[in-house]
């Protein structure tokens, strides 16, 4: 899959980072290798080596620029074709609140009130949200603060 380069944060010898090119939250950013492969088991010992640094340079780098309430990092999908890519996903103090404001997800606190939890969310609920609301609602919800474009700039800069 090619990346258009305006969507391209920062590049290393064996990985590239780029913001989410279909999903319109702020900061959702994807870490790729630039091998044609989706097991880890097929990368090279410097591809390896370069992954745990660069994957805590992007954490750093969208905590101390973006501040996210909290920051999920995640390897999913299985669409042939694509290289193995993590997913950075912020979710920022104003997506949990259009979480909690969504009646569609009530559903998630129904069941734990039936359970006599106190409503409270996890990772896998609120990504669910980010990944349906901002990547496949046609009309996805307003975001708050910066445009992508103003966060891609600026995570350029911070990454150098």
């Amino acid at each position: 899959m090619e990346i258009a380069p305006d969507f391209i944060i920062h590049e290393t010898e064996h990985w590239i980072i780029n913001h989410h090119l279909a999903n319109t939250l702020p900061g959702y950013l994807m870490l790729g290798t630039k091998v044609e492969t989706t097991s880890l088991a097929d990368l090279s010992v410097d591809g390896l080596a370069e992954l745990g640094g660069l994957m805590a340079k992007t954490q750093q780098i969208i905590e101390c620029r973006l501040k996210p309430k909290r920051l999920y990092i995640g390897r999913y999908g299985h669409q042939p074709g694509l290289p193995i890519h993590f997913h950075f996903i912020p979710v920022y103090h104003w997506v949990e609140d259009l979480f909690w404001q969504d009646p569609r997800y009530r559903l998630f606190e129904t069941l734990a009130y039936a359970e006599g939890a106190v409503p409270s969310t996890d990772g896998a609920e609120l990504t669910l949200f980010v990944w349906r609301e901002f990547g496949e609602n046609p009309v996805p919800p307003k975001t708050q603060g910066r445009s992508i474009e103003e966060v891609i700039k600026d995570l350029r800069i911070a990454f150098g």
